[in-house]
């Protein structure tokens, strides 16, 4: 694996490992040179790998979601990088693993319990589009930093509306440790309503405001549901517990945080039709780590939830639509984790992405070429503090069919085939020795790149 340094003179917009792409592609992509598109990156907080009804799941609806799938492209092997919040945010804002820019773990209001430092140094996403002409947006959750040098606005965004923090301790009150981490831009805020509507009507303002400008616009709305605490609005409640006759009642709280989630997005989506602005613009649906089980997350049929690094802890539901560019109705199986998104959106807004680790699935998305099997080697890590994990980190590593899991700092590595064991129930490790040699020797590796970067400021321990 190239070390981050080594990395700065490379351009990674890697098509070949994708297949040969069309010739209509490459058309497309000089048209889309000189007319980039909008950008509309959804980030959803802690939803689960089959909390999206497109998957058949019997007790949710998310027709707005589903929207975006069956309009454009559906990702069914898609992976955070992380199975907490901040790391992910980091991976898919630089491109690179978040440990190898600063953010093994997750950022936090007081430093004793605080896993990451976003290095500053970094080129983030807005600040790469920017470039371009394009305005930048972020609304809704930020948690990548609380103060300079690494507030949204430092990073490259023209436009911050919502949250620095980590979770909110009540979606209506809108307070972590009573500490109100609601901002406009560097202005303290403190506005009423659930946090999920807020962001959804900021996020329509915004785009009836850039409709005037005739400037490409990227806007990273990022909500924090359906993140815990549960709290769905009242009404929204009742509708599900209407539908869904027995349902268990925290079930059902999580449903009806998803449906509202779900609605918004659906308004957001119709204030760029209303504007005149759909057909050009990419729309990205993701999430930033599996769902939480104890609010009875539904991840489908993997291995476990959020925090844990077998599957149910990193696979997330993805889709992309584009009308007119990217061909609806398809389902990838193509393995990418949220990192890729950074090479991925910049080629497509006629940029290249340098001294990146995350790799441009664009030929998929705009060519109907299948993929190449991708033998690329995948690295999770989660540091954290507390008892089960004091200070130590966690790891998985996916290279083709398998995967080495490291799921607590005080139990052995486990080895799993993912091709004939989805669920991580027999862990294979002794009758592969050489498998586990090789793939050790890689994660090895990594941990040193990641080791060489600094993730914590200098603090008094009794802070």
């Amino acid at each position: 694996m190239m070390s981050r340094n080594n990395l700065k003179w490379a351009t990674v917009v890697v098509t070949g490992m994708l297949g040969v792409a069309s010739m209509s592609f490459f058309h497309q992509e000089k048209q889309q040179a000189d007319q980039p598109p909008n950008i509309l990156l959804i980030l959803t907080d802690d939803q689960g790998y089959h909390d999206v009804s497109y998957y058949g799941t019997k007790d949710l609806r998310t027709p707005n979601i589903d929207a975006i799938a069956q309009s454009g492209i559906r990702f069914d092997e898609f992976y955070a990088n992380c199975p907490v919040c901040s790391p992910t945010r980091a991976a898919l804002l630089s491109g690179c693993y978040p440990d190898v820019v600063g953010v093994p773990g997750v950022i936090r209001t007081y430093p004793k319990d605080n896993w990451g430092f976003f290095n500053p140094k970094e080129p983030i996403l807005p600040a790469m589009l920017s470039k371009k002409g394009y305005h930048t947006a972020i609304i809704g959750k930020w948690h990548l930093g609380l103060e300079s040098p690494n507030t949204p606005n430092e990073r490259g965004f023209d436009y911050f509306h919502g949250w620095l923090g980590d979770m909110m301790d009540d979606y209506w009150k809108k307070r972590r440790h009573d500490v109100n981490y609601m901002r406009e831009n560097d202005k303290v805020i403190d506005p009423e309503g659930h946090a999920t509507d807020l962001f959804t009507q900021w996020s329509q303002e915004y785009i009836r405001k850039q409709a005037k400008t005739k400037k490409p616009f990227f806007l990273y709305l990022a909500y924090n549901a359906p993140h815990f605490p549960v709290q769905p609005p009242a009404e929204w409640l009742q509708k599900v517990k209407a539908r869904e006759k027995g349902i268990d009642e925290k079930r059902a709280n999580l449903v009806a945080l998803i449906e509202h989630m779900d609605d918004g997005i659906g308004k957001v989506v119709q204030t760029l039709k209303d504007e005149g602005l759909y057909d050009n613009t990419l729309i990205v649906f993701t999430s930033d780590n599996g769902g939480h089980l104890p609010s009875l997350a539904n991840n489908g049929p993997v291995r476990d939830g959020k925090q844990s690094m077998y599957e149910g802890g990193l696979k997330v539901p993805a889709c992309m639509a584009w009308p007119g560019r990217i061909r609806g109705g398809r389902v990838s199986d193509q393995v990418n984790v949220s990192m890729d998104l950074y090479p991925t959106l910049l080629q497509l807004a006629g940029l290249e992405a340098k001294g990146v680790q995350g790799r441009s699935f664009a030929g998929t998305l705009l060519s109907d070429s299948k993929p190449t099997e991708d033998s690329r080697e995948l690295y999770f890590t989660r540091r954290e503090g507390g008892k089960e994990y004091a200070g130590m980190s966690i790891y998985g590593l996916r290279k083709g069919k398998w995967k080495l899991v490291k799921n607590s700092p005080y139990q052995p590595m486990e080895l799993y085939d993912l091709e004939n064991d989805k669920m991580e129930k027999n862990n294979v490790i002794e009758q592969n020795p050489k498998v586990y040699a090789e793939l050790n020797q890689l994660l090895m590796r990594h941990i040193q790149e990641g080791g060489s970067v600094p993730w914590q400021k200098p603090f008094a321990i009794n802070n």
